[in-house]
């Protein structure tokens, strides 16, 4: 049996190949084994550059310095000229997120899904929100609960954003948009028709938000229209789809959004997810103890989660 440590490995070599084919700026969250604080990085090969000890003013959350004015260009200058940086296999990747104002997502805005499900496309987007607390880290282990039997996998591309955005039209709403990351949007399938067709319990239970591996910036990701996103369970292939069967492209979705309520620095926003979920599945299958999560997300990078007894 492959060890998990083996398969974050990979995951993590998968990553770094994209920054180095790329030249992409890909920012993390990080620990390390003799400093518990969460950190700002860059990833620069086999690297990680501590921006927070480039600039010990920095708060250590990419969230709190995305509030501040500047923020992609303060990290370009301190990744430019580094003070400390890590072996990539002397860090802990966090979720490169944590503690956003608001997580908002997008339920049944792929075409293809709804093509092969029998829904008709949806007049405006069906916007659900979850905790920032059930956010995990890329190759965290997500708790298994009682709560549920039917824990589904649903792997997505989300936008972040950076800068204060309210009653913004789609032609301008990419500005609003910092960079983009990936995520598995886990649903308790069985707690939608428990709860009445509602979609709050059955995305936040407890680890239900892997996010990672970092944050690609907006400039790295040509077209966020065009990006394959890729789900695997115990190595077998579920979900194979592209962001261009969205039926609410990321610009539509920010306007839709703000139209409401304001979007702030470092809030997320999942935008959908293609079919291939388990209850697509004949007979339907669900995540269980044991079962090794793994999702792609083009040009973004790779999650890999174990569904393990934690708690």
């Amino acid at each position: 049996m492959i060890s998990q440590r083996h398969l974050i490995n990979l995951s993590r070599r998968y990553t770094h190949s994209l920054c180095k084919n790329l030249n992409n700026m890909r920012i993390v969250q990080f620990k390390t084994e003799d400093d518990p604080t969460v950190r700002v990085g860059v990833i620069q090969g086999d690297t990680v550059v501590d921006i927070n000890a480039g600039d010990k003013t920095l708060p250590n959350s990419l969230v709190s310095i995305l509030q501040r004015e500047g923020a992609l260009d303060t990290i370009k200058r301190l990744a430019a000229k580094p003070v400390k940086h890590h072996g990539i296999d002397d860090v802990r990747l966090v979720s490169p997120i944590t503690n956003p104002d608001k997580i908002l997502g997008v339920a049944l805005n792929f075409k293809d899904f709804a093509d092969k499900v029998g829904a008709p496309y949806p007049k405006e987007p069906i916007v659900f929100s979850k905790f920032a607390s059930v956010i995990i880290g890329p190759y965290d282990d997500v708790p298994t609960t009682t709560a549920t039997n039917a824990m589904d996998w649903e792997g997505e591309l989300v936008a972040v954003i950076g800068k204060k955005a309210r009653n913004v039209k789609a032609a301008d709403a990419l500005d609003y948009v910092f960079g983009y990351t990936a995520t598995q949007d886990l649903t308790a399938k069985d707690w939608i028709s428990r709860s009445g067709g509602q979609l709050l319990t059955c995305k936040n239970m407890d680890g239900f938000s892997p996010l990672g591996p970092c944050v690609v910036t907006k400039d790295e990701l040509q077209d966020p229209h065009n990006i394959r996103i890729r789900t695997w369970v115990n190595g077998v292939l579920k979900q194979d789809g592209n962001t261009e069967n969205m039926i609410f492209g990321i610009d539509k979705i920010i306007e839709y959004l703000s139209s409401a309520m304001t979007l702030l620095p470092g809030d997320i926003v999942c935008t959908g997810t293609p079919y291939g979920v388990g209850s697509n599945q004949n007979p339907p299958q669900y995540l269980k103890e044991g079962d090794l999560l793994e999702t792609d997300v083009e040009n973004v990078g790779k999650l890999s989660n174990r569904i393990m007894n934690v708690l």
